[in-house]
């Protein structure tokens, strides 16, 4: 029995650890990581400029904007030219960092002193400053070159390393480092060694990377004595002790500079890449444990020549950022557009605004034990593809006294009087049913005080007061809330939207019916949409029902399974969804959560907390049957 207990509490906490892991502040985690954008310098007239490309595999390259500069390093830059360029993507999960040499071959190896650091939140928009380490700190007279800097988190120190390689005056090329102010605009610290190799000889191009939350690996060249690429491990960036592998990790005999290392997304596989620079050539090599290494040149194309470069994982959504700004290059191929928001998400509710002339997503904030998170979130669309955080919008332990947590299944709806607009937002907290109002659809909300429903309705003993649905009658005017978990309820609303008319409060049964009815109106026919079987089933699926009347009785067709699993897409646990109508079109949509992908269906019971928000068309046969969803990528 002790050894059941402690399996269980190990269990216990890795799911934990998983969930919390989910949480960051951007909800940016690696299984929304779907590309990769390699950033690099070219060669040849106005080649000493960042270029840009992506990949969905890591492997395939195509470069965007043609393959021409994406900044300006003639605005940005002191010496007219940028160099290795290095990206990262902030611990906040939506930040991103650039550093690169401010030099141009040009005018010597040894006539730049700066660097210039970046920063962007779009990958699109950056700003930039220069930093001239000759001018900032005293001491530099005798400096030669500032070369390749990169940028990493110093988990210790909580802050941002910059490192780089300096000569000066006769002396070996150094790998030195500073810390990066905390709005990534100078550094705020004097440079200091960072890298002491055993034999004193000159190294440049340090590329270190956190290698699985142990050790740091830093992969760096030998200058003038090997010019090849070594591998140098420490437990801790500043403590001066780092422990030399043997041998160098290059897969080739030609010379080699500017190494870079990336993980594949989802995948325990490292690329390790550098520039064969005399014969103007990109190689790629990859590795399981970051010390023995194959070469793939043969797996990776590239429409372009870079210089050495970086690579970072983009999610979906960056990846049509950088599409929108720069176009699809030719031959890329289509990305995924589900899920349509990063991050854990389910039992979404959709919602047009006539006010804001917006599209806005009402889901579950998910990814927490045993479905115990507190808060909701909503985003904001114009063209339903690309989505907007709009941020916390109720937050049950910080604004609601009787209801702590399992903010669960939330809808929504628009109220409009005199042209003044209401928002009454009906939820799930604690296994009651609650409401709360705002004046705008992205809140804040605040809650009515109590629950609206904390009760069973008569005759009822089975399931759970769970999943409401807010529907607008548009024949009779009326407004109705169902609910339930088990059975169906339905009640109408008084006109003030937080209180019922309980009189009216009937129940109801649907084959199969687990949960999560959705009511929707459409040519003279009342859709009962609703889920069967539990969420963590792979088997969570939509079946539907149709009525005359918005309170029944129900017409069942004969095949009514309308949403399930699709095994060979890695589709799994397709459930709890809202229907969306174009507004003046007789186009409509499904929005739905499903097992996080590609991994949910390995969760066991905690696939059913790790889910994500999907859409996809809804369409209709000429009696009015619902034709059967195709879920999508």
């Amino acid at each position: 029995m002790k050894k059941i207990k402690t399996t269980v509490l190990l269990s216990f906490l890795f799911l934990l650890s998983t969930s919390l892991s989910a949480q960051n502040k951007d909800n940016t985690i690696e299984k929304d990581l779907t590309g990769y954008l390699f950033t690099y310098f070219g060669g040849g007239e106005n080649g000493e400029a960042v270029r840009f490309a992506i990949s969905l595999d890591g492997y395939n390259y195509f470069a965007l904007n043609d393959n021409q500069p994406v900044l300006n390093s003639k605005e940005i830059s002191s010496a007219g030219g940028l160099r290795d360029p290095h990206i990262l993507r902030a611990e906040d999960g939506k930040t991103f960092y650039m550093v690169a040499t401010d030099m141009m071959a040009s005018k010597g190896w040894d006539s730049n002193r700066a660097m210039v650091l970046l920063k962007s939140t779009d990958l699109v928009n950056w700003s930039s400053n220069i930093v001239n380490i000759q001018q900032k700190y005293r001491g530099q007279e005798d400096l030669k070159r500032v070369w390749a800097p990169q940028t990493i988190y110093d988990k210790e120190a909580g802050k941002y390393m910059i490192y780089w390689s300096m000569k000066h005056g006769d002396g070996p090329d150094i790998i030195y480092y500073a810390y990066a102010n905390a709005d990534f605009t100078d550094l705020e610290t004097e440079p200091k060694q960072l890298f002491f190799p055993k034999d004193g000889k000159p190294c440049i191009d340090g590329d270190i990377i956190h290698y699985q939350d142990s050790l740091y690996y830093m992969f760096y060249k030998t200058e003038g004595h090997g010019d090849g690429i070594k591998l140098a491990t420490t437990a801790s960036l500043t403590s001066g002790k780092w422990e030399e592998k043997d041998g160098y990790k290059q897969q080739t005999q030609e010379s080699v500079e500017g190494s870079s290392v990336f993980k594949l997304n989802n995948s325990d596989t490292y690329i390790l890449m550098y520039d064969v620079y005399r014969k103007k050539e990109f190689h790629f090599t990859k590795s399981e444990d970051l010390e023995n290494f194959t070469s793939i040149d043969q797996e990776v194309s590239m429409d372009f020549k870079p210089r050495h470069g970086s690579i970072v994982s983009v999610t979906n959504e960056e990846l049509r950022r950088l599409i929108d700004k720069w176009d699809k290059p030719a031959g890329f191929p289509k990305i995924n557009k589900n899920p349509i928001i990063a991050g854990y998400y389910a039992d979404p509710e959709i919602m047009y605004s006539q006010k804001d002339k917006k599209y806005y997503l009402y889901p579950t904030s998910d990814g927490f034990m045993e479905w115990s998170g507190h808060y909701f979130k909503t985003f904001s669309s114009e063209n339903l593809v690309d989505w907007k955080d709009e941020g916390v919008i109720l937050d049950l332990a910080k604004n609601v006294p009787w209801a702590r947590e399992k903010a669960w299944a939330p809808c929504i709806i628009e109220k409009e009087k005199n042209s003044s607009y209401k928002y009454y937002y009906y939820y799930t907290g604690a296994g009651k049913i609650g409401v709360a109002v705002s004046d705008k659809p992205t809140g804040p909300f605040v809650d009515s005080g109590k629950p609206l429903v904390d009760w069973k309705p008569e005759g009822i003993n089975r399931g759970a007061e769970i999943d409401p649905d807010i529907f607008h009658d548009p024949v009779s005017g009326k407004d109705y809330l169902y609910w339930g978990n088990g059975y169906v309820a339905v009640v109408e609303l008084n006109d003030d939207m937080v209180s019922m008319k309980k009189e009216t409060l009937q129940t109801f049964s649907l084959p199969h019916f687990r949960e999560a009815v959705e009511v929707f109106y459409r040519k003279g026919i009342y859709y009962f949409l609703y889920s069967e079987n539990d969420t963590r089933s792979e088997d969570y699926r939509v079946r539907y029902a149709m009525s005359k009347s918005p309170t029944g009785p129900m017409e069942i067709p004969e095949d009514n399974l309308i949403l399930s699993k699709v095994p060979e897409k890695g589709i799994y646990g397709t459930g709890h969804n809202s229907v969306l109508q174009i507004p003046g079109t007789d186009q409509w949509y499904i929005v739905y959560h499903r097992f996080s992908r590609p991994d949910g269906i390995d969760m066991g019971r905690a696939a059913g907390y790790h889910r994500e928000v999907c859409i996809d068309n809804l369409a209709f046969h000429e009696d009015g049957k619902i034709k059967k969803v195709v879920p999508t990528l």
